[in-house]
């Protein structure tokens, strides 16, 4: 499958609303937290397909300190398990590094273990459990922390 990442802008938001809702059910995020996490400058992007059908959607939050937030990777359900998943969190982890962030942390369902088999193959691993995190299904959400590879930038530290 051709996969083409693009920027997530303000006209995408009613393209993924029927993903969430699908994905997430009552958990979905509403159009409001979308438009705000896209007016705080976050990196967000979509994945389009060769024809620009939306794919799927992440989003990333870069935190002072070095710290980094995956918000969300969402991918269509007819599209999943084509590398679309995979090439978003590629790309978050890039941008990550690209800002200089030392660790790159994510939450995930504790009942979604593919997603948690994806996330392991890019060495992150469990370091916490948030109960109850989500809501309204009261599901547990497993913290995951991945450090970072060090950027050279050519200069001499010594």
């Amino acid at each position: 499958m051709t996969v083409r990442l693009d920027r997530f802008r303000w006209w995408h938001i009613d393209e993924v609303l029927p993903i969430e809702a699908d994905l997430f059910g009552a958990e979905q995020w509403s159009p409001a937290m979308f438009w705000n996490e896209l007016a705080s400058g976050h990196h967000y992007r979509v994945a389009l397909d060769a024809d620009g059908a939306l794919l799927g959607y992440a989003g990333l939050t870069v935190e002072p300190g070095g710290e980094a937030w995956v918000q969300n990777i969402a991918v269509r359900r007819d599209a999943q398990r084509r590398g679309v998943g995979r090439a978003l969190l590629e790309d978050l982890l890039a941008e990550a590094t690209r800002c200089g962030a030392g660790s790159v942390l994510l939450e995930v369902a504790a009942d979604n273990a593919p997603a948690q088999r994806l996330y392991a193959t890019y060495g992150f691993e469990p370091i916490g459990v948030r109960r109850g995190y989500y809501q309204p299904s009261n599901t547990d959400a497993l913290v995951m922390r991945r450090d970072t590879e060090p950027v050279e930038d050519g200069t001499d530290h010594g």
